[in-house]
């Protein structure tokens, strides 16, 4: 078996700020950027992971997002507190936040810049497919391709988190390594909404590798307050020309399979994969099926631009 081309994680400047960012694969395959979602370091787009989509002819870069990881680390605002969810929820009143998921788009595309690549292949999870969502509706010219998961278009009308997940999202920062621990062990496994074994044990040394790269508590609020703040895109999505993928898991307890679905309708020509018993991750035994789907989605949209 060929080895891998893999640059190991830099740092460079952009859009302002310092982005944290890590390649697997040759220099010449076609560009796939990989977006992660809410307080989620580049890490959990799993090395093998990584290293697969790579042997399917891509050039991966992960990164991490303003405010977590290694990249830079922001400031402003407070813990989101209930009374600003309701607010939002019942009296429409914005929440407040130093930034918005537009801002996290520009980082994209300032990445993309330094790294001097035109139009990748965006493939996001959660929040990080939002944010591939704004990249695709503000330059369009930038896309080749995008892939949304486990994502929603911010329409209000989508059913909320389950009890359990809205409590894995808003509970306070642990206050030790052991509890941090503890937490992420409980918080994937209320995630993934099942038992997968394999994940389970590699729990503890994906916990210790966030741990040690370093965590931002204050700046995971920030980026919750950047989804909050920006609204719906439903609307502004039907001028999305990009080729587009839309997965989901049927059991997602944090971002509901309607939001999955709301992507797909929203955008002109999207397809959707539904993805059976799939939480709010991506378990080991479900990567053949979602590797498949990004493989064929992205190489396709190549060719039929070719």
């Amino acid at each position: 078996m060929t080895t891998l081309a893999h640059q190991p994680p830099q740092i460079i400047h952009a859009n302002g700020i310092d982005i944290c960012y890590e390649i697997f694969g040759d220099a010449n395959a076609e560009p796939l950027f990989l977006i992660m979602g809410l307080g989620a370091q580049m890490i959990h787009w799993d090395d093998e992971f990584c290293r697969q989509l790579a042997a399917r002819g891509f050039r991966v870069i992960r990164f991490d997002n303003r405010d977590i990881g290694k990249s830079s680390r922001l400031s402003g605002s407070k813990r989101l507190t209930a009374l600003e969810l309701l607010k939002l929820r019942f009296l429409k009143i914005p929440v407040a936040a130093p930034y918005k998921l537009a801002d996290m788009a520009r980082d994209t595309i300032g990445l993309m810049d330094a790294l001097g690549i035109r139009t990748p292949h965006l493939v996001g999870a959660s929040m990080g497919g939002m944010i591939a969502q704004e990249v695709a509706i503000t330059f369009p010219e930038r896309v080749r391709s995008l892939t949304s998961i486990m994502s929603t278009t911010g329409n209000p009308k989508i059913p909320g988190p389950t009890r359990e997940a809205t409590a894995v999202l808003m509970a306070p920062p642990p206050k030790s390594k052991e509890e941090y621990f503890v937490r992420f062990g409980q918080t994937w496994k209320v995630l993934r909404n099942g038992s997968f074994p394999e994940d389970e044990a590699l729990d503890p040394e994906r916990a210790r590798r966030t741990f040690e790269r370093g965590l931002n508590p204050e700046g995971v609020g920030r980026q919750l307050r950047a989804i909050l703040a920006s609204g719906s895109r439903k609307e502004r999505l039907r001028g999305v020309k990009a080729p587009t993928l839309v997965i989901h898991g049927t059991i997602d307890p944090l971002v509901h399979p309607e939001g999955g679905k709301d992507t797909a309708v929203s955008i002109p020509g999207a397809k959707l994969v539904m993805i059976e018993g799939m939480g709010h991750a991506l378990p080991i035994p479900m990567w053949p099926q979602i590797i498949d789907a990004i493989d064929k989605h992205a190489h396709g949209a190549t060719a039929k631009a070719a």
